[in-house]
């Protein structure tokens, strides 16, 4: 069994990408990250082996980052009669590391489209075009099958579209 130690060296940037790239927001996802971790701590000992222990700690931390998104949107109900193009502009911007400087405009586009996507289409998405997960390992962690994964993946590219087409032409 691995220590909190090795746990903590082989997956912080791990979770620390994964949750940034699912709240948007560098101090946001360290919080989550900690939260994470000591989730991992205190949990450990009863971490029975079903699946992975990577697979188990994606599962806690897009839980994590769910969780505070859901209440981020609590706070802030949008109104139905908001465009595209303003909800997309609404978004606060997208700094990852892993983008390049010339692409920041365009990668803060994507992001706020992204943000638009139902959960599950925007959870799949992320792990699987940002994250570079497979749709097996999608499917573990959101207990979902393969084909179930492709669908929200697909569904998702197909939101982006129409959102992205919406937003560029208005």
């Amino acid at each position: 069994m691995n220590t909190i130690q090795e746990i903590i060296s082989e997956f912080k940037d791990k979770v620390f990408s994964t949750s940034l790239s699912m709240v948007k927001d560098y101090q946001d996802a360290e919080d989550i990250s900690q939260e994470v971790f000591m989730d991992i701590y205190q949990n450990l000992k009863k971490f029975r082996g079903d699946s992975s222990l990577s697979t188990w700690i994606y599962k806690l931390t897009i839980n994590k980052c769910l969780q505070h998104i859901r209440s981020k949107n609590t706070l802030k109900r949008k109104s139905e009669t908001v465009s595209i193009k303003e909800q997309i502009l609404e978004v606060p911007s997208f700094d990852h590391p892993g983008v390049t400087l010339e692409n920041k405009e365009l990668a803060n586009t994507l992001m706020k489209a992204i943000d638009l996507l139902p959960e599950q289409q925007r959870v799949a998405f992320t792990l699987h075009k940002i994250e570079r997960m497979s749709h097996e390992e999608i499917g573990a962690i959101l207990d979902k099958s393969k084909s179930s994964v492709e669908s929200l993946i697909h569904r998702a590219k197909q939101n982006l579209r129409t959102n992205l087409k919406a937003f560029y032409e208005g």
